[in-house]
Parts: C-alpha cells; structure tokens; sequence
C-alpha cells in the first residue's frame, strides 16, 4: 500500500496547488491514504473549519498540525469534532487544571483490505515554544495504543535538524514512518533506518515555489535588510507541492521504500 504524506500547506496558494496536483499523484501512483499537515492553509497561518472541510474535498484523508494551529478561534471546537481527521500535536499540556482541545493522534480505519494506520503529531522544543517532552509524548501513546497490528505515522514538526533526526532514531523499529514537517524545505535525506523506519527530517511545503518557504521573496528580503515587521503576502507563483510516497507492506506492516515528490507549475 502507499501512503502519500504532503508538506505544510500554506495560504491560498497551497490550497490550489492541492487541488491541481493530488488527484494526478493519487491515480499515477495509486495512493491508498493521504495525510498533510495543515497548520498554515488559512491565510499562510493557522487552520479555520472552513478550509479543513475544502481540503477534505481534495482527497486528503487526515491533516496534521503544529504551533500555529492555535492562531483561528474558531479551530478549537472543531479539534473536538473532528478528532479523526484532524490532529494536533500531542506534547500540548492536557490535565484537568490545562485540557487541549482535540486529540494528539488518530486511528484511521481504510476497510477491511488494510491494516489501520495510527498517525502521531508532535511538536520539536528547539526554536519553537515550550511545549511538553515530544519524545516522551509520543512514548506514551506507543506504550498505551500499539497493539502491534498498525501502521504508525508520525509527524514531528520541528525547526531543527538535530531534534528531527534524534526522533528519528529514538523511534527506529517502533513506528513505520517519521516525517518531519515546519521549515518547508524538503529535505533529501529520505531512507529507511537500519530497525526499518522511513525517515525524511523535512517534507517540504505545498504553496508558491518561487518564494521564501511561501512568502513573497522581496518582502522577506526588504524584512531582512531593513529588520523592521513587514506584513507577509502569499503570491501564487509557481505553485506546486512537495511530498513522500512510503510505500509499506501491511502484511508486516513495514515500508520497503520512502521516495521524495515533487511537482511545480513550471516544470
């Protein structure tokens, strides 16, 4: 089976480059289960109910997070609704004296012919705000939820390199795939680990490729040359989306590959 997992969504233009080139890669590559992470789909950040139900039309299954899901008040009853397709990382604090809304993983069921597949968000602590353990969050949801018959997914959502390759290692043998998501840059370390993990630090994004990680380039380089705040803007340049297909086994429920995609206007 192939799961199809697609980089950070961001603005408008990400949201068009879904709708223009997923349903080619799900036929070309007969894609079984989409998942993408949707944190920056609405305006370039955050998520609005409205935008997870238009990315639901496009064929992607489950949407991922991260730090700035938060940012759209209007999200947060929604994290309750739709804990099935719609997750927030996991390392959020969640007692009785601080609950976060919506759930940190997910059990997706495709039918009878599949394995089910759990998906994990977490968020990295490295240059982003403080947040719970990830390493021991997404332990503890192993530890309570693995029966051994799933296919496991994670996305660690993370700004370094170190933190993402650490999980990486850290879950080796233990989960199906690690994925790393935030910077929108893919990365092209993609293998699998010796214990049999997919591995890739960072997916990349979906949204205007000729930009700065989806921003408007002159605005990004006015910003930086002069250090004063500039309001972003979200061109629709060469729009595309950046992705891994993992295909997997589901009699072992083990991946025999991770390969890198990729698809511009331009190309």
């Amino acid at each position: 089976m192939n799961i199809l997992f697609l980089g950070d969504i961001v603005g408008s233009p990400g949201r068009n480059a879904i709708k223009k080139f997923l349903p080619l890669v799900a036929k070309e590559q007969k894609i079984n289960l989409v998942i993408a992470n949707g944190e920056n789909a609405a305006g370039g950040l955050g998520l609005t109910p409205v935008i997870a139900d238009e990315l639901y039309m496009t064929g992607i299954d489950i949407l991922t997070s991260g730090n700035h899901i938060w940012k759209h008040k209007e999200i947060l009853n929604y994290l309750d609704k739709e804990s099935k397709r719609l997750i927030r990382p996991c390392n959020y604090p969640d007692t009785p004296e601080a609950v976060t809304p919506g759930s940190g993983f997910t059990i997706y069921r495709l039918g009878d012919s599949f394995p089910e597949v759990m998906v994990i968000n977490a968020l990295g602590r490295l240059f982003i705000d403080s947040v719970d353990c990830p390493f021991r969050a997404v332990d503890s949801i192993l530890k309570k939820h693995d029966n051994g018959k799933r296919i496991i997914i994670v996305d660690f959502h993370a700004e370094a390199t170190s933190e993402k390759i650490a999980m990486g290692w850290f879950l080796d043998g233990r989960v199906t795939a690690v994925i790393g998501t935030h910077t929108h840059v893919q990365t092209a370390d993609e293998r699998l680990l010796p214990g049999g993990t997919a591995y890739i630090s960072d997916v990349g994004m979906c949204g205007s490729m000729d930009t700065v990680i989806g921003v408007d380039k002159d605005i990004i380089i006015q910003k930086m040359l002069s250090q004063r705040p500039i309001g972003f803007k979200f061109p629709s340049v060469n729009i595309g989306i950046n992705g891994v297909i993992v295909e997997i086994d589901p009699k072992i429920l083990k991946p025999s590959s991770i390969k890198r995609v990729m698809f511009r206007e331009n190309d």
